[in-house]
């Protein structure tokens, strides 16, 4: 019984996580923030969640996937985009331990380098005057970025507030 109990948490924790993944996208998108070379998409600072929780794995790839459904690039950006995130979200997951201050630092570099290298390739080889380094260097520095941005402004004070939260309420997830 523990175990179905177990496998239904991870189940839900990771559908909520896509829930939410793709709300936050879509509400980027509106404001014309979620797709292109320039990105800032709020849902990215869900992309440290693997620190708690390895249901937050699928979760952000499906979340990324159903997001992508709206993407300009269609099919390739929901095959390349979820492989970044899935890829991001691994490695998140294993850096989840190195902290300072117990503060997991290091778990926002995968996300960004992750999307600079994979979205910025992908920009760059389907933009109109074709694929070249400066096209594609551009891509990445800009989605990168962003990403940046979002992961250490966003990512980091959610997780340092989830932590609080859990240590105040006696919450141990990993």
């Amino acid at each position: 019984m523990r175990k179905n109990a177990q496998h239904l948490q991870y189940l839900v924790q990771g559908a909520m996580i896509a829930a939410i993944y793709t709300v936050l996208t879509l509400l980027a998108a509106m404001a014309n923030l979620a797709y292109g070379p320039v990105q800032f998409r709020f849902s990215e600072a869900l992309t440290l969640l693997p620190v708690f929780t390895p249901a937050a794995i699928p979760g952000l790839a499906v979340g990324c996937l159903l997001s992508n459904i709206w993407s300009g690039y269609g099919a390739v950006d929901m095959i390349f985009g979820t492989m970044a995130t899935l890829l991001a979200a691994i490695a998140t997951r294993q850096l989840r331990n190195v902290r300072v201050k117990n503060i997991p630092f290091l778990a926002p570099l995968p996300p960004v380098l992750f999307n600079a290298v994979v979205i910025g390739l992908e920009i760059a080889v389907f933009s109109p005057k074709g694929l070249s380094w400066a096209g594609f260097w551009s891509a990445a520095l800009t989605v990168g970025a962003g990403e940046l941005v979002i992961c250490f402004f966003l990512g980091l004070p959610l997780v340092a507030a989830l932590q609080k939260i859990g240590e105040k309420r006696k919450i141990f997830l990993s």
